[in-house]
Order: structure tokens, then sequence, then C-alpha cells
């Protein structure tokens, strides 16, 4: 018992500190990406017999290239728990809109058109389901965790620490939990609740994957630079310090 609360007194600071360490800018656009990925994967871009693409691809990639900055400079369980954070955020805000969606007032464009269509389909796009909020955190967790470890597992691999280095172990690492969380999701929600094939699930997961990949390979210059200016900066330095200290 004794060495089981001294774990969890341990995490408690650990995750106390990295959270004072890491750019609040940063923390508070990844949560913004993860609500606004879950939200707008309700409104689908292209649909086809067996391929669709929602514009839930439009935010998430940013979500992974956040990802990859904190684990480049924080490594892989800082990322995870900050991805952590990220999802009782996105839990926290899914249960207020679906409390809100509840209220008896009406949506500002149900007076533009009049229609109460309109306002029951706004509340029920806002309150979601319970199946979408369980697959979507599932799959979530998941490719975070997948993403963080082969993140740090590719960058082991490089002896330089150039952009080839960052750009090699964020492009395979987020192809890779791309692929894993669209694939979770469809399997969780199309295919369970909505009668998707295999075949659906299969190349939408990659269709999302290899359009939020192209998110991430376009902006990556930019992480880039970000994570450079961190260590010049020094930025964190306080967390990179205390993990050397507890690794002894």
């Amino acid at each position: 018992m004794k060495k089981f609360l001294s774990f969890v007194s341990r995490e408690a600071d650990d995750f106390k500190i990295l959270l004072r360490n890491i750019p609040s800018l940063t923390v508070s656009i990844f949560i913004l990406s993860v609500v606004c990925a879950n939200l707008m994967a309700n409104k689908e871009l292209v649909t086809f017999k067996y391929a669709a693409l929602d514009c839930g691809f439009a935010f998430s990639w940013i979500m992974f290239l956040c990802m990859d900055v904190i684990c480049k400079r924080w490594g892989a369980k800082a990322s995870i728990k900050i991805s952590l954070v990220a999802l009782a955020a996105n839990l926290f805000i899914c249960v207020s809109f679906a409390l809100l969606a509840k209220t008896p007032g009406k949506w500002g464009e149900y007076y533009a058109s009049e229609n109460s269509l309109v306002n029951d389909a706004l509340n029920a796009t806002f309150a979601g389901s319970w199946y979408v909020v369980l697959g979507s955190s599932v799959a979530f967790v998941s490719s975070s965790v997948v993403n963080a470890l082969l993140n740090c597992a590719i960058g082991s691999l490089f002896k330089s620490d150039g952009f080839f280095s960052f750009a090699s172990r964020s492009y395979i690492s987020t192809a890779i939990a791309q692929l894993v969380d669209n694939f979770i999701f469809a399997t969780i929600v199309s295919k369970i609740f909505f009668g998707w094939t295999w075949i659906q699930v299969f190349v939408c997961s990659a269709i999302g994957a290899g359009f939020e990949l192209l998110g991430e390979i376009f902006f990556s210059g930019l992480g880039y630079k970000v994570v450079r200016q961190w260590e010049k900066e020094k930025v964190g330095q306080e967390y990179i310090e205390y993990k050397k200290a507890n690794a002894k």
C-alpha cells in the first residue's frame, strides 16, 4: 500500500510540474483541436460508396502535431499525460453541451428559419450520442499512446537531431497513430451502430489518416521551429531536470 501511495504521490508531482512547464498556449491549442475535431466529425466533407471523409480531419492533424512537439521536447510520458488532460476537457465539454441541449431555449438559427426541426437538429448535433463520445475517447487515448511511444522509439534511432529526424519520427508515428484512431472509431461507431462493412472501415480509416498526415506534413516546419525555440530558451527545463533526477 505504501508503494502504491508513493507512486501516486510521485506521479501527482510529475503531473503538476509538467503542467507548469508546458506553454499554456500549446495546451490550449491542443485541447481546442480535440474539441473541434470531435464536433466537426459530425459533418461529412465527401462521401462515396466505400469512402468518406468528415470535416474533423481539418483539426485532428493539429492534435498530433501538438503531441509530436511535446513528445520531442518532454518525452512520451508527457505527451500521453497532456493527451489525458485534453480528453478530460473534451468529456467535460461534451457533458456540458448535452445538458445545455436539453434546456427549453431555442438556437438563433431557429428564428431565421422558424422551423423547429432546425432547433432539434442543432440540439442533437451538439448533444452528441454516448456511443460517439465513447468511440472517440477510446480511439483518442489509444492513438495518443501509440503516437507517443512510436515517436520516441523512432527518434532514438537517429544520431542527428535535425529536421529530418523530427520529420521522420513525426510522420511515421502520426500516420500509424491516425490509422489506429480512425480504425477504432470507425469500428466502434460506424461498424457497430451504423452497419458499415469492413471494407468501408478500412478504406475510410486510411483516407482519413492520409489527409490528416498531409496537414501535419505541411505544418511540420512550424512545429520544428517551435521545438527549436523551446530548446534555445530552455522552456520547460525544470521538468526535464526533474525527470533526470528521478530516473537515478
